[in-house]
């Protein structure tokens, strides 16, 4: 097609040389000229559409193929468990270790059984620097007795916006076998005294513990620990400090000196809150045969403590 154009193009100026020029022939002659461009510059105008036709567009290049795509950031953990490992043996109390980034540093937990039932749930803190920053936590709870041989530990945190469980790891573990004895733990109950109006009245809780010598000293232990997050919500409640440690028990005679550190008496008022401190303490260790009476003390002190 090209060559045939451009024969013609020759003809055409070959004639126009054999016509003796006058004005005539001269104002056809540039006219054709000026014709011969037009067709020209249309010829290769339309040649370059063309070519470009094919060519990608901005947004096709813009466009990776799915080979070439970046692959998505890993998610960010911010829990790691160290201890127990996938299908370790857990004995009683179940200890948890790690590693955590959370709001606020609070870590939540819950164990289950084999067939999912919720054996205990809590919480506890990481010991974060800062905020923002990952903190050690270390878990020790008592549970009851679980249905099967298998369980399995969970770890998260909930979201303060809509309460979602967030980052949650989960470990299989499978239970050992231990000797337990049962004690009872004494707490306020909202549900059972609404209003608190008797300040003297606890309710018993039980709790599975190895089977020791010193059942007294672990009940007291227990009962320091405070409600789980299931017995809150069935209304049990602890007036006693969080961080209170028992310093040491001793019976004499049917009397039990239990000495505990100055948190008990942390910011303690009111003859309510105090006659409740009282009456956990006193009625977790009556409940063994040996102790009639207790007496309580922070730091050795007896006598000035626990005041309304």
């Amino acid at each position: 097609m090209e060559k045939r154009f451009y024969q013609r193009i020759k003809a055409i100026i070959q004639t126009f040389n054999g016509v003796k020029h006058n004005k005539i022939t001269l104002f056809f002659s540039i006219t054709a000229v000026l014709l011969l461009l037009a067709v020209v510059f249309f010829y290769y105008k339309q040649d370059d559409q063309s070519q470009s036709s094919v060519l990608p567009t901005a947004n096709e290049e813009q466009v990776p193929s799915p080979e070439t795509q970046p692959a998505s950031p890993p998610k960010e953990v911010n829990i790691t468990i160290s201890e127990p490992k996938a299908n370790d043996e857990v004995g009683l109390p179940l200890i948890v270790k790690g590693q955590a980034r959370v709001f606020e540093s609070t870590v939540n937990y819950r164990l289950k059984d084999a067939d999912g039932s919720l054996l205990v749930e809590n919480f506890t803190t990481a010991l974060s620097p800062d905020m923002g920053q990952f903190g050690a936590f270390e878990i020790s709870t008592m549970y009851p007795k679980p249905k099967g041989i298998s369980g399995t530990v969970e770890v998260f945190w909930y979201s303060p916006k809509d309460g979602e469980e967030l980052d949650k790891v989960i470990v299989p573990v499978v239970f050992a076998e231990v000797e337990t004895t049962n004690v009872k733990v004494f707490f306020g109950n909202r549900k059972m005294d609404p209003g608190s109006l008797n300040c003297d009245k606890v309710y018993p809780q039980d709790r599975r513990i190895p089977k020791t010598t010193g059942v007294a000293k672990a009940a007291l232990k227990q009962l320091l620990a405070g409600p789980t997050i299931n017995e809150g919500d069935n209304g049990f409640f602890t007036s006693i400090n969080q961080g209170t440690k028992l310093i040491s028990l001793k019976i004499d005679n049917g009397t039990a000196f239990a000495d505990f550190d100055e948190m008990l008496g942390v910011n303690v008022g009111g003859s309510c809150r105090v006659t409740v401190i009282r009456a956990e303490i006193e009625q977790t260790l009556k409940q063994f045969s040996t102790i009639k009476n207790v007496v309580i003390s922070i730091n050795g002190r007896s006598e000035d403590i626990l005041q309304p």
